[in-house]
């Protein structure tokens, strides 16, 4: 055996046992994998507190139902009527608490059935988004805005977000498993500090991958393209 042969194949055993090594002590400040609960979301309306009393009576309070993952918030009892230029959507949950603006989120294909092109967009980005009209017992108010699809997102507290290498605002990608499942993109990471662990999708979303209320997902971490 020449001397390049036996520099070949030392060289080969060398990147063997780094491999090796790698494999049985993973890299310490590799993120650790994250399993996400899923929320899913139906259309919904959150109120301002003039809406709510045009809708419901002059100082009507809403009348909680059932508390929802994220702390502080809850569905109520009300229900409205959402009226397009095509069509309506009868008994359509009202969330609590009150807001300081009144935001319509539904799916895309509620947008059909009403005749809106409600964009897809984070909570409270509601410019430019279209009009809709709100029915409810006592009254009637035709929004100028505020009809929006929810973006998928992520609530996590800011602890979870610096353990899991996670910042505000930043978009990743979740695997979803089972018979319909895939890899769902663009998922946007909100934290805040009272946040519970959930992924926030739409119906539609969570029918399209075979989802259901409390399933989870896995975050995907690839090297050298996920922006962590």
């Amino acid at each position: 055996m020449n001397y390049n042969q036996q520099q070949a194949e030392w060289i080969t055993q060398q990147i063997l046992q780094e491999l090796a090594a790698h494999k049985d002590h993973p890299d310490k400040h590799a993120s650790p994998e994250l399993n996400i609960p899923v929320g899913i979301s139906n259309r919904h309306v959150h109120l301002s507190r003039q809406d709510m009393d045009a809708l419901f009576g002059y100082g009507s309070t809403l009348t909680r139902m059932k508390a929802v993952k994220q702390p502080g918030q809850y569905a109520a009892e009300e229900t409205v009527t959402l009226r397009g230029p095509k069509g309506e959507l009868h008994k359509v949950r009202v969330l609590g608490p009150l807001r300081s603006a009144t935001q319509i989120e539904i799916s895309v294909s509620d947008g059909f059935v009403l005749g809106v092109k409600a964009p897809v967009r984070m909570s409270g980005d509601l410019e430019d988004s279209p009009g809709i009209e709100i029915v409810g017992p006592y009254g009637r108010v035709m929004k100028t805005g505020g009809a929006i699809v929810a973006w998928r997102h992520i609530h996590i507290s800011p602890a979870e977000a610096e353990r899991f290498a996670l910042r505000d605002g930043m978009e990743i990608d979740v695997r979803i498993d089972g018979h319909r499942g895939g890899i769902l993109s663009h998922v946007v990471v909100r934290v805040s500090a009272d946040a519970v662990l959930e992924m926030h999708i739409d119906v539609e979303e969570a029918n399209g991958f075979g989802l259901r209320n409390g399933d989870c997902v896995t975050r995907v971490v690839t090297s050298g393209v996920q922006d962590c």
